[in-house]
């Protein structure tokens, strides 16, 4: 590939398609309009850095229209993006900051600019910068296989990394996205999840442009104001792409009604496993939930079949098939293909994968192998070729010289519907080297004791397997993505239990 750009595309073959609206401010481009902004801002930014300088870019701001649009402009004028997670505390962006060293970060007001930024503009003064009808030149543009975008990490393993990926990564990912979710030109995605995510960035937001659909940006998840979007004909949403948790908290909403929902053509279901009860509660109600699995350094890399309810139902709980251009391989702890059915690490291989960690030379060469990314996921693949993600390889823990994985007695506890929230992490104990301890938030106006918890498990579940304690919570923590932030929670529970 030597030039892609969807908006220049879309721009000429269908000009005044929707290509954007911005929820919020109500504020919409069409695809001509989408592009003559981007030129704007991207001769602007050639003319502060000069031609494929390489500088980043970075945000500071919640879900908006201008966030997009630096991106892409970006692209034309051979910057790299680097969209910080804003929910972080100050301490925290100020690392990132020093990390990526920005020559420019933008900003919602709301939000202090990090000190290490060279420069800080508001964000909302973004759109007015340069003249109306000038370009980027074309010398301007990095090579489609020169990093374009830096996504941080969460951290729910440790220091943020900042992972390096190029508008190659970004067109296969997306390409992969495409493809295994029924997206066309007439589709039209709401985009609730964060864009300082791949999920929102890439999945949510790049590929309705890269299609040339329709992308309603949202600030963010509201489950009120999302589920009214969702089921408003006015709006006509087709995608939407949420992770577990979103799902589960818009199923227990009062007004939630599946027959409103059965003109989505995929609701994608990333971030972490889903529990296989809440997608057959879904699917049975008609909804299309298609679990894929896919990461910062990968992309989209798997989907469940959406058209077909009848296979979401028969393989509820599967993360689906391989994507157009992945290549897969679960192995063994020597790095060994395991049988099929037997459980191994899952490592992908493909246009998609990134090019390895910003500044941690040691970090990419541990899980970026010939190719192959290391996803540090435990995994198995049925006879049919669908795959299951068992859980974080990292967060197994052994039980009497078994292994537990905790996102399986998650699923086991999703089938109390009397459970809005879980979460299992592994604790040390005298007996059995380690135990699982529980943490349940229960559906709001209803009610669940420790004692239902453990009886559940203990009805369902092997004994290692069943939990030693249950502690009922209104919190549990996660990152902004939404995914459980184990590290955090073994350390509340060792804090509980005095160890």
């Amino acid at each position: 590939m030597t030039f892609c750009d969807p908006i220049f595309t879309h721009a000429r073959a269908n000009p005044d398609a929707l290509a954007i609206l911005d929820l919020e401010s109500e504020r919409r481009w069409t695809y001509a309009e989408l592009d003559a902004a981007v030129d704007r801002l991207a001769a602007w930014i050639e003319n502060q850095f000069g031609k494929n300088s390489g500088v980043r870019l970075a945000t500071l701001a919640k879900n908006c229209a201008e966030m997009v649009i630096l991106q892409h402009a970006g692209v034309r004028a051979g910057t790299i993006f680097v969209p910080f997670n804003w929910r972080l505390a100050p301490a925290e962006i100020e690392a990132l900051a020093d990390d990526a060293e920005p020559e420019i970060v933008f900003h919602d007001p709301e939000f202090a600019p990090p000190a290490a930024a060279r420069t800080a503009l508001p964000i909302t003064d973004m759109l007015a910068l340069g003249t109306k009808g000038t370009k980027a030149s074309r010398a301007a543009r990095r090579p489609l296989g020169e990093v374009a975008t830096f996504l941080y990490t969460s951290g729910t393993s440790g220091r943020p990394k900042g992972v390096m990926l190029s508008e190659e990564n970004a067109f296969w990912g997306c390409a992969n996205f495409i493809y295994g979710n029924d997206v066309t030109m007439r589709s039209v995605f709401l985009c609730d999840m964060p864009l300082f995510h791949t999920a929102g960035l890439y999945a949510a937001a790049r590929s309705p442009i890269q299609a040339g659909a329709t992308l309603l940006i949202s600030k963010g998840f509201d489950p009120v104001l999302t589920l009214e979007r969702m089921t408003d004909p006015a709006f006509g949403v087709t995608h939407y792409f949420s992770v577990p948790q979103m799902a589960a908290t818009l199923w227990n909403q009062p007004n939630f009604a599946a027959e409103k929902l059965k003109n989505i053509v995929s609701w994608a279901i990333g971030g972490a496993p889903n529990p296989k009860a809440q997608s057959e509660r879904f699917v049975t109600a008609g909804v299309r939930i298609s679990e894929g699995f896919g990461m910062s350094e990968t992309g989209s890399n798997f989907a469940m079949p959406a058209h077909d309810l009848d296979t979401l139902l028969r393989k509820a709980g599967s993360c689906g098939l391989p994507l157009m251009t992945v290549e897969t391989r679960i192995v063994d702890d020597e790095g060994n293909d395991v049988p099929t059915g037997e459980r191994g690490e899952l490592w992908v291989r493909g246009p998609c994968v990134a090019h390895g960690y910003w500044r941690q030379p040691e970090l990419t060469a541990k899980a970026f192998v010939d190719g192959w990314f290391v996803t540090g996921d435990a995994a198995m693949k049925d006879e049919d070729g669908f795959f299951y993600i068992v859980d974080r390889k990292k967060d197994m823990y052994i039980s009497g010289g078994e292994n537990v994985y905790p996102a399986e007695v998650e699923a086991a506890l999703a089938e109390l519907t009397s459970i809005g929230e879980c979460a299992v992490v592994g604790v040390p104990d005298e007996r059995w080297g380690e135990v699982g301890r529980a943490y349940v938030i229960a559906v709001a106006g209803q009610s669940v004791t420790s004692e239902d918890v453990i009886a559940h498990c203990t009805a369902r579940l092997a004994k290692f397997k069943v939990p030693k304690t249950a502690v009922i919570t209104d919190t549990i923590p996660r990152t902004a993505s939404g995914k459980v932030q184990k590290h955090i929670l073994r350390a509340r529970a060792l804090e509980e239990l005095g160890l």
